[in-house]
């Protein structure tokens, strides 16, 4: 019998606007614990990872940054100042929702999707991406959107999930497969939405294979930082002068 996940990731069977509507549901889904989730399936180590991120951004006054699938806003928070523009793109009204009843001071909340980034052709300084490009239906479009709104010298920066080393790979696998879906019906009441998580994580590209695709999008002098292990890491690419 063919599962919800089949159905969500088969290519075969489901346009990629059909995709993009299913993913768009898990998050709406998971919304108002999405980051309660997070510090319990890292053990809050995401926010270690998320400064790390940021930090690798160097966001500066005058400059436009955007963060790409932002959600709640846990990133573009750090960033934001009242010298620069920082926008969160992010197809999730009700993710954002949960952001600015938080508190999101000079940040400007924009709906749009990865795929059709809704900012003119080098308007933008940097883009962050933190655990959102496994989400996208089309991941070249996206990689290839990113770096369209790059002004030439400008820098993405994409922190997400990759193949950890070969020692713990075993036991992560096993943490992952079993423990957060048990997580997700407990703390954030959607176990098959984690399911789902569970899925878009394994399916990902590895370090080589991500740095691979980023240069055939356009970027120059790709490199990545493993964190943890390879539990996640963040692959960088600057857009070429011309």
């Amino acid at each position: 019998m063919q599962t919800e996940l089949d159905r969500t990731f088969g290519s075969q069977e489901v346009d990629p606007e059909e995709r993009e509507r299913r993913i768009r549901h898990v998050f709406e889904v998971v919304a108002a614990r999405y980051d309660l989730m997070n510090d319990f399936m890292s053990f809050g180590i995401h926010r270690l990872w998320k400064r790390r991120l940021v930090r690798d951004a160097a966001a500066a006054a005058g400059q436009v940054i955007v963060d790409l699938a932002g959600g709640t806003g846990d990133v573009a928070r750090q960033m934001a100042s009242a010298d620069r523009t920082v926008l969160i793109v992010d197809p999730s009204l009700p993710m954002m929702s949960v952001g600015r009843q938080r508190g999101l001071p000079d940040v400007t909340c924009v709906a749009g999707s990865g795929e059709r980034i809704p900012l003119a052709d080098g308007s933008v300084d940097t883009v962050t991406i933190a655990f959102g490009i496994r989400n996208m239906t089309r991941m070249a479009a996206a990689l290839e959107e990113m770096h369209r709104i790059l002004r030439p010298g400008g820098w993405m920066h994409c922190l997400e999930f990759s193949k950890p080393w070969a020692p713990i790979r075993p036991f992560y696998n096993l943490y992952s497969s079993l423990v957060i879906p048990r997580l997700g019906a407990l703390v954030a009441r959607q176990p098959s939405a984690y399911h789902y998580l569970v899925e878009s994580i394994r399916r990902f590209p590895d370090q080589e294979e991500m740095k691979a695709l980023m240069e055939a999008a356009g970027f120059r002098d790709v490199r990545y930082r493993n964190l943890s292990m390879g539990i996640a890491c963040i692959h960088s690419g600057a857009k070429g002068a011309g």
